[in-house]
């Protein structure tokens, strides 16, 4: 299934470009404003106002991780990597940094629109996927508990059919979910033994 773009309206967007004083920052600034983004360069390192910026170009010719108030991969916003030297260190760093798109030096007078839209495609795509993790360790979290939950009270002499029959009878008790009835017993379990072993 093909997914369809949908192209942002950048008008008052704000965008930094993280590199020394040059031609290229002067064509880059040029080509943003024609689109309708407000641009600022920051060198050698970004400012705490870069943090609010929609988005971020930056060197990979002399760029280098402590330039970033955050760590690699971890970007708040689209960045878009300045590709002069395609030496695969280079490269490799602007990956490791987390770009998602790129544009190659000298920037002329087109390929800024285009980058800008695959740098957000990517950033939005790269946070769903983290989010889908996110929640697939937490459900797999949640299903260990149950599992110790039920190992817990099968070990009181039930079959596993019969712990997790209790256990759901409990969660309908306590009108709350199987994974947080886990939770629960699990923690009154540890506490419980926690203050024996106290006394």
């Amino acid at each position: 299934m093909k997914r369809r773009l949908r192209v942002p309206d950048l008008g008052g967007a704000r965008a930094v470009i993280l590199h020394r004083p040059h031609a290229t920052v002067q064509a880059l600034t040029r080509q943003l404003s024609a689109i309708g983004l407000s641009a600022e360069a920051h060198w050698p390192d970004l400012r705490p106002s870069a943090l609010s910026a929609d988005f971020v170009f930056f060197d990979t010719d002399m760029g280098h991780d402590a330039q970033f108030p955050w760590a690699p991969s971890a970007a708040p916003m689209p960045t878009i990597a300045l590709i002069g030297s395609e030496a695969p260190g280079r490269v490799e760093w602007a990956l490791g940094m987390g770009a998602d798109a790129q544009l190659l030096k000298p920037v002329g007078d087109n390929g800024v629109f285009s980058a800008l839209l695959i740098a957000r495609a990517s950033w939005e795509a790269r946070r769903s996927f983290a989010s889908e993790v996110e929640s697939l360790r937490s459900r797999l979290a949640e299903r260990q508990t149950v599992v110790r939950a039920v190992v817990l009270l099968a070990a009181e002499g039930r079959d596993e059919d019969a712990a997790y029959a209790l256990l759901r009878e409990r969660a309908m008790g306590w009108r709350v979910t199987i994974e947080e009835a886990a939770a629960r017993l699990l923690a009154g379990r540890e506490d419980r033994h926690g203050r024996s072993r106290a006394r």
